[in-house]
C-alpha cells in the first residue's frame, strides 16, 4: 500500500467484532478489503456506464485490437 494513510472508523454490532476477532480476523484488513472491493464495483459501474455511451461501430477492429494488446503491454 502506498501513500498517505488516515483512521477511518466505523460503528457496528458488538457481536459482529467479537465473532470475527475470534475467528482470527483481523478487522482494519477487512474494512480495508471491503473499501477496496466497494470502490472497485463503483469504478467498474463508471467504466461499463461510459462504454455504453461509446459508439463501437466507428472504431476499425484494428484498431480495437491494437489499443488492448497496447494497454496489456503497459501492465
Amino acid at each position: 500500500m502506498t501513500g498517505q494513510q488516515v483512521t477511518i472508523s466505523a460503528k457496528g454490532p458488538r457481536r459482529l467484532k467479537e465473532e470475527l476477532e475470534k475467528k482470527g480476523v483481523k478487522l482494519s484488513e477487512a474494512i480495508r478489503r471491503g473499501l477496496e472491493a466497494e470502490l472497485k464495483e463503483l469504478k467498474m459501474k463508471e467504466l461499463k456506464s461510459m462504454l455504453q455511451k461509446v459508439d463501437l461501430s466507428r472504431v476499425s477492429e484494428r484498431r480495437l485490437v491494437r489499443d488492448i494488446r497496447k494497454t496489456r503491454e503497459e501492465r
